[in-house]
């Protein structure tokens, strides 16, 4: 299972640092680009305070199955440059698309047998080129289904409702504080704002919140997993109900027992103060269990040809 080092040059010239995991073999072989969630994460999802842990466990678990694995370090994380506060919702989905195209030009890769898996904001960009390019599979790990703002305020309820009872009680009051910065959010026109003096990512803010993951669900043609830990508290496990409904193919949801959206299950009453003790754990072995079968299933087999009628002419 070599690891390669993989850079991916985007539009603006900026190094995106990456590690190729291939299976062992001769290729080409089939392969898939990972997104991780918001914020500055490095190519395994991790931040200083919360180590996500995945991108290297599913790798490795993929490359057993015949899939190779490309992830990459944020713009300003790991050995990325830049700043992950200057750059937009938009920015990261550009940069997804760019390292697809390098994926999939890989002499390594199959270019009729590439897809996508995305973890939190990761599966809304994975949504959106599966929407626009051609990609074989979808795998979205804790993805909504609704315009951003709705899901910010159900997460926002959802993480309240985990609070000491003490600060329960100032729900209301608090509700209105998220009111009024949302409203300030939505006036700035900079990159950066601060907003009750701590530097917030406003363009990212913006864009996100005014994003409606159902228009692309409606576009994707490739057949989806979509997979939703029924103790997440970031994101509202019944969308997996409106992604089924969306996706005009084929869509495989799982809404799974005890799982969180840090991917680790927790028997327990969870809340977003569960999360340290969580990441203590690898993530869960089903879960890699189940995305490494079903992408296998999707990815490892040559493409049905397209029936006569579907055929285009050759010149």
């Amino acid at each position: 299972m070599p690891d390669i080092d993989m850079t991916v040059t985007t539009d603006d010239g900026t190094p995106l640092a990456g590690t190729l995991t291939l299976p062992a073999g001769p290729g080409p072989h089939p392969a898939v680009l990972l997104l991780h969630g918001s914020g500055p994460l490095d190519r395994d999802g991790n931040t200083r305070r919360l180590p996500m842990n995945l991108g290297g466990p599913l790798a490795a678990a993929l490359a057993e199955a015949g899939i190779a694995t490309l992830r990459y370090d944020r713009r300003g994380t790991g050995a990325t440059p830049g700043s992950w506060r200057t750059a937009g919702f938009s920015d990261n989905g550009q940069d997804a698309a760019t390292a697809l195209h390098a994926l999939a030009a890989r002499p390594e890769v199959r270019p009729d047998a590439v897809g996508v898996i995305g973890h939190s904001e990761g599966a809304l960009h994975a949504m959106a080129l599966a929407a626009r390019q051609e990609v074989r599979a979808v795998v979205l790990l804790a993805g909504y289904a609704r315009p951003g703002e709705d899901a910010l305020r159900w997460q926002a309820r959802s993480i309240a409702r985990g609070l000491p009872a003490p600060v329960r009680l100032l729900r209301r009051p608090l509700g209105a504080l998220g009111d009024r910065v949302l409203a300030r959010i939505k006036e700035t026109r900079t990159d950066v704002a601060r907003i009750a003096g701590l530097p917030v990512n406003a363009r990212w803010m913006r864009e996100m919140l005014v994003h409606d993951t159902r228009d692309d669900l409606t576009a994707v043609q490739a057949p989806v997993l979509a997979v939703t830990g029924a103790k997440d508290i970031q994101v509202d496990p019944a969308d997996l109900d409106e992604i089924e409904r969306s996706v005009p193919g084929r869509a495989e949801i799982h809404r799974v027992p005890d799982l969180t959206h840090v991917l680790r299950r927790d028997p327990g009453h969870h809340t977003l103060r569960s999360y340290r003790r969580l990441l203590r754990n690898p993530v869960d072995p089903g879960l890699l269990t189940l995305v490494t079968a079903w992408l296998t299933r999707r990815l490892a087999a040559p493409p049905r040809p397209l029936p006569a009628e579907g055929r285009t002419a050759a010149p």
